[in-house]
């Protein structure tokens, strides 16, 4: 089967689903906040997607161990209409697909990684209040000191899904998501952050405890992405029930001088 360009979002859904964990990311961008930023490429049972609401798209491919060739073979087949600059997160070895037509530059491997104790949510003692459109301010200040360079769309505050910890007027800690999906059930932890001076009293957790809390109202499936090499993260985030179900790397693409694509 050659690849073509899907726009079915009931087809997609249903190969999504196939593994909802690996690809909480694609179902939540099948949700109408996402929908018109994507475009979406498939071969068989394989998909692959670019989202384009960034500054720069970012190229989503994730496949099981098995299906690592037949994702290879797509990757191959989009690669030619794929921009010329972009950022990609990769299952292991797809990056190897793109080096003959991209100058790959690694950006560090991941974790995906899942809800599968929510029982040890109970051991940590929740905090913090939801987040609204009127916290933008002090929530871009806590960012700038504490996350720079973070992925963050103040959209994300509509979702109810941001739960902060205040001392006086400053927010000194954050935990929200990337991805909310009630109709998919699924989400994705993201923008988790305290403030330098307030780190060290706990307060990372208890705001992904709250945040949590809320999501299983709603969600069936709760995941994050995490740096491999933040071990304090990766602690925090086992010890709040989250294991390790997936690697994945992140990469910068640009086709340039080295590339076979600008040589040929």
């Amino acid at each position: 089967m050659p690849v073509r360009a899907e726009h079915d979002r009931a087809v997609l859904a249903a190969l999504l689903r196939r593994d909802p964990v690996l690809h909480a990311y694609q179902l939540g961008d099948l949700d109408d906040f996402f929908w018109p930023y994507t475009s979406w490429f498939r071969r068989g049972d394989q998909v692959v997607l670019l989202y384009h609401g960034t500054a720069e798209p970012v190229l989503l491919a994730f496949a099981a161990q098995r299906d690592g060739a037949a994702m290879a073979v797509l990757l191959d087949e989009v690669a030619p209409v794929l921009p010329a600059r972009l950022y990609a997160h990769l299952s292991p070895g797809l990056e190897r697909v793109l080096a003959g037509r991209y100058v790959v530059t690694p950006a560090g491997a991941h974790l995906r990684m899942a809800l599968t104790d929510p029982g040890r949510l109970a051991g940590v003692a929740a905090a913090g209040e939801v987040l609204g459109p009127a916290d933008l301010p002090a929530l871009r200040d806590l960012y700038a000191v504490a996350y720079p360079g973070n992925w963050f769309d103040a959209r994300m505050l509509d979702t109810g899904h941001y739960v902060g910890v205040r001392d006086g007027d400053a927010l000194v800690a954050v935990a929200g998501v990337h991805v909310w999906s009630p109709t998919y059930r699924v989400a994705a932890v993201g923008n988790v952050t305290t403030r330098p001076q307030a780190r060290g009293r706990g307060l990372g957790g208890q705001v992904v405890a709250a945040l949590c809390a809320r999501l299983a109202a709603s969600v069936d499936h709760v995941t994050l992405n995490v740096r491999a090499d933040n071990a304090v993260a990766v602690r925090l985030y086992e010890r709040l029930g989250f294991t390790r179900v997936a690697g994945f790397g992140e990469y910068a693409l640009a086709v340039g001088a080295g590339s076979a694509a600008a040589a040929g």
